[in-house]
C-alpha cells in the first residue's frame, strides 16, 4: 500500500516510551515503536520524531522549583528518550541522527534545519530533542515549531491510553464523546487538552495537519500512514 504522507513529524510523550511501568524507559516498548518506524520508513516516509520526557520529570509539576531550571531538567529527560530511541533504532540497521536545541556535542547534534532536512532526504530518521531548548514551551510546541520549519505534511500524535480526542477525559467519564475530526479554533474553543494552546495556533497559523491516535495499539503508526480511519484528525475549516 503506497503511505499517503512524504514527510512526518511523529510526536511521542515520554509516558509512551514508559510503557506499562509509567516511568523510565520500556525498552520493549521503545522497540516496538522503533520496528514500526523502521517499516514506514521502507516505505518511503521520511521522519522526523519528537520525543517528549514526563517519564523522567515534568517541568510544570514542579511547583516549588525555578520554572525555569525545572523546564530545563525536562529538557535533559528529552534528550535520554532520543538517545534510547536512537539505539532501538540502530539496532535495527537504521540509520538516525540525535539534534539538540540545547548545544552537548559530544552526545548529539546541534539542531541545525538545513541539515535536519538533508538528512530526511538521505533517509535518516532525526530525532530533535531537548525541546525548542527554552523554557516555558512544551514539546507540544516544538513538534509544530520543527514540523513548520522542515515543512512536514502532518504531525502524528502518538498518546499512551488513548485512541484520540473526546471531549471530556475517557479515563473518568465513560460517556465521553470521541471526535473524528476537529478544527484548529475546535480545540481552542472547547479548550482541549490534548496539546497546548501555543502548540495548536502555531499548528492553525500554518495549516499543519495533525492525527491523534493512541499509540499503545500495535501497527497503528502504519495504519495511520496508510490511510487507515484511525484517532481524531485535525485541521482547517
Amino acid at each position: 500500500m503506497k503511505p499517503i504522507y512524504k514527510r512526518i513529524v511523529l510526536k511521542l510523550s515520554g509516558e509512551a516510551l514508559a510503557g506499562e511501568k509509567g516511568l523510565g524507559i520500556d525498552t520493549n516498548t521503545i522497540m516496538r515503536i522503533a520496528k514500526e518506524v523502521k517499516t514506514i520508513q521502507k516505505m518511503g516516509v521520511e521522519i522526523a520524531i519528537v520525543v517528549g520526557g514526563g517519564n523522567f520529570w515534568r517541568g510544570v509539576s514542579a511547583k516549588e522549583m525555578d520554572r525555569t531550571t525545572s523546564d530545563h531538567m525536562g529538557m535533559l529527560g528529552t534528550v535520554m528518550n532520543a538517545l534510547a530511541l536512537q539505539d532501538a533504532l540502530e539496532k535495527l540497521d537504521v540509520i538516525t541522527r540525535v539534534q539538540s536545541a540545547i548545544d552537548m556535542k559530544q552526545i548529539a547534534e546541534p539542531y541545525i534545519r538545513r541539515r535536519a532536512i538533508r538528512h530526511l532526504e538521505k533517509k535518516r530518521i532525526v530525532i530533535f530533542a531537548a525541546g525548542t531548548g527554552n523554557p516555558y514551551f512544551s514539546t507540544d510546541t516544538t513538534a509544530a515549531l520543527r514540523a513548520a520549519e522542515i515543512e512536514a505534511q502532518v504531525i502524528l500524535v502518538g498518546k499512551k491510553g488513548v485512541d484520540g480526542i473526546y471531549d471530556s477525559d475517557p479515563k473518568l467519564n465513560r460517556l465521553a464523546k470521541k471526535f473524528e475530526t476537529l478544527n484548529y479554533i475546535d480545540i481552542l474553543n472547547l479548550g482541549l487538552k490534548i496539546m497546548d494552546s501555543t502548540a495548536t495556533s502555531l499548528c492553525m497559523d500554518n495549516k499543519i495537519p495533525l492525527v491523534v491516535f493512541g499509540i499503545d495499539e500495535p501497527n497503528n503508526i502504519i495504519d495511520v500512514i496508510n490511510g487507515k480511519k484511525i484517532g481524531t484528525h485535525v485541521k482547517e475549516d
